[in-house]
Order: C-alpha cells, then sequence, then structure tokens
C-alpha cells in the first residue's frame, strides 16, 4: 500500500513536464546525450532526472548497453501515457492556433492503403463540404504504426486491422469491411482482357509483393501451396501504393491489391483486373478510436462523417465493439 501511495504522490506532485518530454526523448534517440541536446538540458542533467524518475517509481525505465538505452517494460508504459501527455498538449495549442487563426479546429486520421484510398478521401469530401474550416490531416501507413501512434494520440482515429492486444482494453473497434484481393496489372499488359487466367498461368510474371512475414506474403504462400505452385520466383517487394502504381505503369508486373484500392483507376481503363478473387481471406478492418477519450468537434465531425461514408460503401456495418484484449490479425501489408 505504501509504495503505491509513493508513487501515486510522485505522479501527481513531482512529475512534471521536463520528465514527460525527456521520456519520449529517450525513446526517439535511445540515447542520453542525444535526447539531453533535443529536450534542451545538459546530459548530467538528463541522467540526474532520469535516475531521480527510477528512484521514484522504484523500477528500471531503460536499460543501458554499450550501444545506448532500450526501454524496459515499464518504461514503455511510461512512454506510451507521456507521449499521450504530449499529443493532448499539441491538441491544446492547434485548436488555439486554429480558432485564432479563423479556421473552426482540426481533425486527424490514419489508415492502411485500401480505406486510406477509398473510404477516407469520400468521408472526407463530405466532412468539407460541411466544414471547409476545418483542417483534416490524413496519415497512410501500417496498423501497427497507426496503432502506436493512436494509444499516443498522435491521431484522433484510424481505419485499420489490430494488430495484438496491447492496448486493447483503451480501444474501440467498428468492424467495417473485409478486403478481398485480385491480381492486378496494367491495361497493357499481355494478358489483359484475358479470360479464365488462373494462378498457375501467372508464375512467370513479375510480382510486386510485401516483405516476408506480412500476413498477406503468408497468405499468399497457403494459396500457392494449396495448388501445388511454387511462390513466384521473379519478385519485386514495396509497401509503397505509389511505387506499386509507377511500376504497374511502367512494367507488366502484377500485384495483388484489394480491388477497391484502384478501382478509380480500372474504370479509367488504366489497370486491369486478370484474376477477381485469389481466395486469401483477411479479417475485417474498421474504425478504431481510444475508449472514454472524448473527441475534439472537429475529430467528432471526422468521426461522423466516416461513419455515414462507410454506410454507404459497405452492405453491413456492424455496431461499435469495445476490444476486452483478444487479439486480432495483422494488417496484411504490415511487416
Amino acid at each position: 500500500m505504501a509504495h503505491g501511495v509513493g508513487i501515486r504522490s510522485f505522479l501527481r506532485r513531482r512529475l512534471n513536464i521536463r520528465h514527460i518530454a525527456l521520456m519520449a526523448q529517450l525513446d526517439d534517440s535511445r540515447s542520453v546525450v542525444r535526447a539531453a541536446e533535443a529536450a534542451g538540458m545538459s546530459q548530467p542533467a538528463a541522467s540526474t532526472l532520469l535516475k531521480g524518475f527510477e528512484e521514484a517509481l522504484e523500477v528500471p525505465l531503460f536499460d543501458r548497453h554499450a550501444r545506448g538505452i532500450s526501454p524496459t517494460p515499464y518504461g514503455e508504459i511510461l512512454i506510451r501515457h507521456a507521449r499521450a501527455i504530449l499529443g493532448e498538449i499539441d491538441q491544446v495549442q492547434a485548436e488555439i492556433a486554429s480558432l485564432k487563426s479563423g479556421l473552426s479546429g482540426q481533425a486527424s486520421v490514419g489508415a492502411v492503403t485500401m480505406p486510406g484510398a477509398h473510404l477516407v478521401p469520400l468521408a472526407v469530401g463530405l466532412l468539407k463540404k460541411k466544414h471547409p474550416g476545418l483542417l483534416v490531416s490524413i496519415d497512410i501507413d501500417h496498423s501497427r504504426p497507426l496503432v502506436e501512434r493512436l494509444l499516443g494520440g498522435q491521431v484522433d482515429m484510424i481505419v485499420a486491422r489490430l494488430l495484438d492486444s496491447r492496448g486493447a482494453g483503451e480501444l474501440q473497434f467498428e468492424p467495417l469491411a473485409e478486403e478481398f484481393h485480385a491480381v492486378i496489372a496494367s491495361s497493357a499488359h499481355p494478358l489483359a482482357g484475358a479470360r479464365g487466367i488462373r494462378l498457375r498461368d501467372l508464375l512467370g510474371q513479375t510480382w510486386i509483393l510485401p516483405p516476408p512475414g506480412s500476413v498477406l506474403r503468408d497468405r499468399l504462400a497457403a494459396v500457392f501451396l494449396q495448388q501445388g505452385l511454387p511462390m513466384p520466383a521473379n519478385v519485386v517487394q514495396t509497401q509503397s501504393l505509389p511505387a506499386i502504381l509507377g511500376l504497374l505503369r511502367s512494367t507488366d508486373a502484377l500485384v495483388p491489391l484489394p480491388r477497391e484500392t484502384v478501382q478509380p483507376l480500372c474504370d479509367a481503363g488504366s489497370l486491369a483486373v486478370l484474376i477477381d478473387d485469389l481466395g486469401v481471406a483477411m479479417s475485417p478492418f474498421g474504425i478504431i478510436t481510444r475508449r472514454k477519450h472524448p473527441l475534439s468537434p472537429g475529430a467528432q465531425a471526422l468521426l461522423d462523417a466516416l461513419r455515414t461514408t462507410a454506410r454507404t460503401l459497405y452492405s453491413t456495418v456492424p455496431a461499435p465493439v469495445v476490444m476486452n484484449g483478444v487479439s486480432a490479425e495483422l494488417h496484411a501489408w504490415a511487416p
């Protein structure tokens, strides 16, 4: 009991913004010297501050080694909450700046590739019609870093998959839709327009794939194995949608992608679908927010626009689900 009271007393009475900022800088730089420089203090002062922090909490926050430092499990907890606090401070500053400049607020959303290319732009377009003064920030990435940024308060919401149970008790998940992967190529590809193409017909082609270890790569390997086929030998590895589109425009490469991601280019005649459904089963992606964390008016308006747009795009949008710590699948292209 006394130990818990001591920690609570430190956190409430002695913890200050210098501790919080230093924790984030230590995690970013993994060096006390570089963290001290970034925080605008001397190295001895940073070391003393960190030592006092660890002594007050009675746990090691960082492991020291020859290459620098790395956070312990205790440190990871502090870092996550420190980033959330810094994110809240940034939000206050941004909202005040927006109000002073005549804007009506701001909102931010992170998304994985497919909804980031389809759902999010449509939702933001709907939002801007109603609130043209709202500043909207969009971050496209993979599920793992997006969840970290959400938990750290760096974005208001994300459209992604949950990777594991970390932080799940703090999150609310609203499933939206599944992804069905097609084989996409340039409309100038020799096989474009051909009927009855099978996976075995494409073995000799150049394939654009996510790196080994991603769920999609593993699922594709399973599909090839089930059909008694080897994985393609001619492969380009990238996770960048602009790079993928550039390769499709300039080469005869193929790529497994959710058709919705490039549907406008297919409709325009730039790209072609060689196989409509690869049979790669993926779990649903959805809107993820922080539970019990009130959104700003601008962020709430963005969330409403995402939900409204999702109902028009997807046939069934279930009710929000509060996560209980049960693991969800990795985003398909995440390493």
